[in-house]
């Protein structure tokens, strides 16, 4: 999505790219389509991508997907000459529908490949990935576009980079360390094992070739829907951040965040290296046992979602002679709202090792409807983008939804297995009441205390 905001500007503005290359008169409404069409796809198949994971595996499925997307972006410098703007957005919505299906896929692949004991470093660190290419891609955008190749080369590369990464995939991946050919014996029982501890049964237990998806159980599930209200109110509050902040500081504070590729990255950047801070400082309160699971995933999330809710309302209060404050307050907001990854993303892997990529595809599906819908509400809101006023309304919104979000995941969130993560839940118990504590929950009876 980074790279396609460069390569949008660098078509549209010859001053900033290599002028020897098209430039296209489009106005703000084409722009703004071509940015939002990718999301169009996106929200679509996160759902299907779960259940295309569960039948093809992680390994074939993430195939298709990167390279599905990458071969599709070599498409744009070649139609757009005489397609304009509308291929372009067909071409985005088709990428969009690709990568829908990858996410639902790295949280199944984290749960088969994981130990118990690290998942939440290694699924925190696989995330860090996507601040680092939202990084890279806003600093070389720029100067990929200023180069001999001019902005077709941000396309080239960008294929280049995905067609490189499904072969590396295609020779080294494996859906589960059992089929691994480059596994050792002592990691795969030291992984296996670590997942049977978990369940509380041995390793010679039998299991289903498919596990059927309990839809019943899940949907009655309040971790279930405390995970569901987080993610989306993360997807609303973050969508502000990242698209309305900048508006709302060229319009009030007259800044052009959007041309400065230092503004623009700077807050990205903050949150890439908060990532990693949250994540060696969980790593040292669960070690040393100063934190259980549960209270760090609700501790980081409250961090998270409260800080940025309170700098929010902060930002609409900024005058146009304090703009230093204003980016601080911004970076601090993103970087901050780093902490979301561990507090609440990777807490499908919790629940349901077995079902995190049905999980991450119902959650996500919800989550990216957001970034549609909340457009639409600023545009209803604001009316004069030079009016304080009504952009304090947008950020107090904002806020609450961040707010009450977390709220919920307090009370009703949990790091607890689930019952039905069970493989032969809906055989042996198809009325089983859906239960969360230990007492009742037979295969969540290693406390978290064990799992890390």
């Amino acid at each position: 999505m980074t790279t396609e905001s460069n390569k949008v500007v660098a078509m549209t503005n010859a001053e900033t790219t290599n002028p020897d290359f098209p430039e296209y008169d489009w106005n703000e409404m084409e722009k703004s389509f071509i940015l939002s069409s990718f999301f169009w796809g996106y929200f679509v198949t996160q759902f299907p991508g779960g259940y295309l994971c569960r039948r093809f595996g992680a390994k074939l499925t993430m195939f298709v997907s990167t390279l599905g997307s990458a071969l599709f972006a070599l498409l744009i410098p070649l139609t757009v000459d005489w397609g304009g703007w509308q291929i372009y957005c067909g071409i985005r919505v088709c990428q969009g529908l690709f990568q829908g299906l990858l996410f639902p896929c790295i949280h199944a692949h984290l749960a088969a490949w994981c130990p118990v004991q690290e998942r939440n470093r290694l699924g925190a660190l696989a995330n860090t990935g996507i601040e680092c290419g939202t990084v890279l891609a806003m600093f070389l955008g720029g100067i990929i576009a200023a180069s001999s190749m001019g902005w077709p080369g941000i396309s080239y590369v960008s294929c280049a980079l995905g067609v490189a990464w499904c072969i590396l995939w295609l020779i080294l991946s494996a859906n589960t360390p059992s089929e691994s050919k480059f596994i050792s014996a002592s990691e795969l029982a030291y992984i296996e094992s670590s997942k049977n501890a978990e369940r509380n049964v041995d390793d010679n237990s039998t299991r289903p070739a498919r596990i059927p998806v309990p839809w019943k159980a899940i949907m009655a599930s309040w971790p279930f829907w405390a995970l569901l209200v987080a993610r989306s109110a993360q997807s609303w509050g973050f969508s502000t951040l990242q698209a309305e902040i900048p508006s709302y500081m060229n319009g009030v504070l007259g800044m052009d965040m959007k041309s400065n590729a230092f503004f623009s990255a700077l807050p990205y950047f903050v949150m890439w290296c908060m990532s990693y801070v949250y994540l060696i400082l969980a790593d040292v309160l669960l070690q040393r046992k100063l934190l259980s699971l549960n209270a760090l995933r609700k501790t980081f999330n409250s961090l998270a979602f409260w800080v940025p809710a309170i700098g929010l309302i902060a930002v609409g209060f900024v005058s146009e002679n304090q703009k230093t404050l204003a980016i601080a307050l911004m970076t601090a907001n993103v970087g901050i709202n780093a902490g979301s990854t561990i507090g609440s993303a990777l807490n499908t892997i919790d629940l349901s090792p077995n079902h995190a990529g049905i999980l991450m595809g119902i959650v996500n599906t919800s989550a990216n409807i957001i970034p549609i819908l909340t457009p639409l509400l600023v545009g209803l809101i604001v009316k004069n983008e030079d009016d304080r006023t009504e952009w304090q309304i947008v950020f107090v919104i904002s806020a609450l939804v961040f707010g009450l979000g977390n709220l919920f995941f307090i009370v009703f969130g949990s790091t607890q297995l689930q019952p039905w993560d069970d493989e032969n839940y809906l055989k042996s118990a198809p009325n089983k009441p859906n239960k969360t504590n230990e007492e009742d929950c037979p295969t969540s009876s290693v406390h978290l205390s064990k799992r890390y």
